[in-house]
Formats: structure tokens, sequence, C-alpha cells
């Protein structure tokens, strides 16, 4: 008889106490956003706004923290804790129960709540009932070793014997820990050229990311690892800050807030290129599970602070997974992102690498973006050791990079015009394919593109993406303030006429054909004409 009063005692208590969820939630407004606006030195630091001011970004309120008051307010209701907050997407991450977050809506300044349970909201969303996926996306000469072949598939080889190596720029990398990298000899380089800027654990809000986990480790040693005659990472004087946003522990959303958290730090240091080898789709609870048909480009949290990340100034690197052979093969969040870069796998032959995530996106567009040596790759692990390892995340790295170092040969490009040039530069970037994208990039011939335009002049006209599949973006000379884009067909009949100014340089074609397209742009002074490949 006593057990079975303990039974239904426990059952009736289990059913009584509510699960734990995880939410977002959304604010109005930015009540101090002019008087930040007006102190921009409160919300960035110098390099960061030198950054802006390079690449014409003007500050919104996207930039302007959340209001303290709206946070003091969610900390202290009932049953409520913050786990993350995003002042770009102006929103908390809290877990409570259900009642107590949806309570929160009484409060004037909150917008809206979504649930990471999708279940919970207010619209009709397809389960994922999917096993959890996610990857931990993993003339000077130098001695690379067994290193090199990564390196000259890329051509990379060539832009550091010219000394562009990534000096000037910094990376950072959001990852799962690096362990070891303060003591460890591949990584001392860093450490003696005061390469290592810094960092932070946002899972354990401390500054502990040395004491953690491998992954992010052999990630870093992809670009700044240096051991003489065996590895040579493809960004070697590049500065670094390490960030650790993923929970090894879980497989939570809450590692999306984490990784958007990272982003926004980094955007305020300045940092020029974010690399990410880790990747979302599948959760602990499948109720947060992402699904194919949400990922098209700006949905996932992440994805979406991802690609604010991008119109801040910074080019942005994710692995692309390594799904490729099981029943969800796409690429995740945030690599999924419309501005982020996704790289997948070959082998040392240029071949596909089986594992690597595919596309294209659910609303069709390429992904992965571009590839790089993802199987066998050469990298350091935690006791210092040069090893080969399988996987995106090592693919990513590699190519942030030879980015990295290509950008620090033309810094005056802007993030944009950086990412543009390298898949220009790929080899199969008129005929992209959902294994390949648009294939592997020739640094060197990115750097002779670059280097044979004075983009960096600002004296001639730009045009991208291309080939481009719902809107492009044209650039014209500081010196033009108003142009025309005219497209013509394949059989050179007129299709349609824009008029282009300081505040209207982007044009819409999600309606145009499929196809090969000729285009003039004319300004008051400069003219010209060229091809686009519509998707």
């Amino acid at each position: 008889m006593i057990k079975k009063i303990l039974v239904v005692i426990i059952f009736t208590f289990s059913f009584i106490v509510q699960a734990q969820e995880d939410a977002w939630i959304y604010f109005n407004d930015k009540p101090d956003a002019a008087t930040y606006l007006s102190n921009p030195l409160s919300m960035l630091t110098q390099r960061a706004l030198d950054r802006r001011t390079a690449q014409g970004i003007t500050l919104d309120n996207s930039d302007v923290p959340i209001a303290q008051t709206y946070i003091n307010q969610v900390t202290a209701a009932s049953g409520i804790t913050v786990m993350a907050k995003s002042k770009w997407l102006n929103a908390l991450h809290v877990r409570g129960t259900q009642t107590d977050i949806q309570a929160l809506t009484s409060l004037p300044f909150v917008n809206s709540i979504e649930f990471a349970n999708q279940t919970l909201n207010n619209r009709s969303i397809a389960t994922n009932n999917s096993q959890v996926n996610k990857q931990m996306n993993v003339e000077i000469t130098y001695n690379y070793g067994t290193s090199a072949n990564q390196i000259q598939m890329l051509n990379g080889h060539l832009l550091h014997e010219q000394n562009y190596t990534g000096a000037g720029k910094i990376i950072a990398v959001l990852d799962s820990g690096f362990l070891n990298v303060n003591t460890v000899q591949p990584f001392q380089r860093l450490f003696t050229n005061n390469l290592i800027l810094g960092g932070y654990n946002y899972v354990s809000q401390s500054s502990d990311v040395y004491t953690l986990h491998n992954h992010g480790t052999m990630v870093l040693s992809c670009m700044g690892g240096y051991v003489d005659g065996q590895l040579i990472g493809t960004a070697p004087d590049a500065q670094y800050y390490l960030f650790v946003t993923e929970d090894v522990a879980s497989e939570n959303p809450v590692e999306e807030s984490y990784w958007v958290e990272a982003a926004e730090e980094a955007d305020r240091l300045g940092v020029d290129v974010i690399t990410s080898s880790l990747g979302y789709f599948g959760y602990d609870n499948p109720n947060y599970s992402h699904t194919y048909s949400q990922l098209t480009g700006n949905q996932a949290f992440a994805s979406r602070g991802a690609n604010i990340a991008f119109s801040k100034g910074i080019v942005v690197i994710a692995s692309a997974g390594n799904s490729g052979a099981t029943a969800n093969p796409y690429v995740g969040v945030p690599g999924e992102a419309t501005h982020v870069l996704a790289i997948g796998a070959v082998k040392s032959d240029e071949t596909y690498a089986t594992f690597s995530s595919i596309g294209p996106s659910f609303d069709g567009r390429i992904k992965p973006d571009v590839m790089a040596q993802g199987q066998a790759s050469v990298l350091a692990n935690t006791s210092g050791a040069v090893v080969t390892a399988n996987g995106t995340s090592f693919s990513g790295p590699i190519m942030a990079g030879m980015i990295t170092s290509f950008w620090s040969a033309v810094p005056s490009l802007t993030a944009a015009e950086v990412v543009q040039f390298v898949k220009e530069s790929a080899d199969r970037y008129t005929m992209p394919t959902s294994q390949f994208g648009y294939g592997i990039p020739d640094f060197q011939l990115a750097l002779s593109n670059a280097l044979s335009t004075s983009l960096f002049e600002n004296n001639t006209i730009l045009i991208y993406p291309n080939p481009f599949q719902d809107e492009l973006s044209i650039v014209l000379p500081e010196s033009e303030v108003i142009g025309k884009l005219i497209l013509y067909n394949n059989l050179g009949q007129l299709v349609n006429e824009f008029t282009l100014s300081e505040t209207n340089k982007t044009v819409y074609l999600s309606n145009l054909a499929s196809g090969l397209y000729f285009y003039q742009i004319n300004t008051t002074h400069k003219s010209t004409k060229g091809k686009l490949l519509k998707l």
C-alpha cells in the first residue's frame, strides 16, 4: 500500500510541475538609443567604428544595447532565468515554465515571445523527428610539411610567399573550447607575437577558454598553428579572439543565442572575420529542432545574427556540416544563412568528401558556398602533436584563414567585395552544384582580380553577387551619385531599367526568369557592361 501511495504522489507531482522551456523575448524599442548613438564609443571600440567607416556602414539602432531597465524587469519576474541577450535582435533568451514566460507579455515593453519549442508558438511548423545531428563543424617560403596540400589546393601558398598572411586582420573563433592552446607548442608563436587578443566563455559566463574542450584547439590550429616542417596555418599572422559558445553537455537552442552574443562582441571589438565550426539542426528536445523547410536564410536565431554581422562589415564563415550521408544531408544553421559563407569538405585530391553537407537551401540558394580540404586535414591536437582529422570543422577554418590572408593583401575591400572575389575565383563558379557549391577557390586568382581593378580606390562600378538569385547590389564610384542599370536578355531585347542613387543601390529581381542576361550601367561619367547569371 505504501508503495502505491508513493507512486500516486510522484505521478501527481510530476503532472503539476511544468517543464522548463526556452524562449526568446523581443522588445518594442530602445529608449536610450539617442544617447548611445550620439556617443558611439559607448557602444563600439574605435577599431569597430573605423571598420564601419571604411566600408560606408552607418550606425543604427541595432548597435544600441538593450535597455537595462528591460533586462532588470525580466530578470526580476517570477520563475525566469535570463540565459543570453542580443542587442542586434533586441531580445533576451530566457528559461522558465510556459506559464511564467507567457506572463512576460504583461510587461508593456515586450513585443513578442517565440518559444524554442515550436509546438507552443502560434503558427504551424512541421516537427522534426530526426536524430540529433549537430556538427562541430571540425617571396617568403614556409616549410609546410604535410599541411602543404590543404594550402596549395587554394593557391594560398602564393599569397604567403608575397607576405600576405593575415597581418592587420582579426579573426573571432566561436567554438566549444580551446583546451591547452595556452600551453602546447603549435600555438606558442601566437602568444609570443601577441596575436591572441582575448576571449570569453559565454556558456559558463567566465574567462575560462583553455581548460574545456578540444574541438576549438584543432580548429584554431588550421589557421594559427605553426610547427616548422609539419604545420603552417592559413593565417599565421592574424590576430585572434577565442569565444566559447558551444555547451558540449547538451543540445539546446540557447547555444544559438550564445553564438549571437559572441558575434556582437566580435563586432564591438572590431573583428574582421568570424569563423565557426558549429552547426545546428537537431536538438535534444525534438520540438526545438530545425526542419529543412525553415532553412530559408534568415529564420533561425543564429542565422539572423550572422546576417546582421555581415551587414556590419564582417565576413562570416561557417562549416557546412557533416551530415551529407544522413537523412538530413543539408547545410544547417548558421551556414545556411543568406550572407554566411558555408564551407564544405573535399579530399586531398579535390574530390567530394561524402560526409560533407549539401545544398541547396530550402529556398533554392547555393549551399555550400565553397570548398576546402576537410578529409585528412592536417592540424594540431591538445597534446601539441600534428595529426590528421576529418570534418568540415577543419575545411571551415582553413578557408577562413585564407580569406583573412587575402583580405590582408587588399585591406580596403569591403566584406561584400571579399566574398564576391572569393566566389568568382572558385572552379565551379559558373556551374555550381549541390555538393560543391561554387567549388574550390583560387586565392591567387582572387588577388589578381582584386588588384586588376581599382575597387579599393573607389573608382570603378561593381555589381554583385554574380550569379544571383533575388537581388543585386551596385557600388558606384565616389564621384558618381546617380546611374541607371539596364538589363537585356540573351537575344539583346530590353528586359528592364532601374534608377540608381546614393540611397537606392539594391535591385530586386525575384520575378526575373532564370538564365543569362547582359547588363549595362551608366553614370554621369562612367559606363560598364557585362553578363549576369540568374539562378
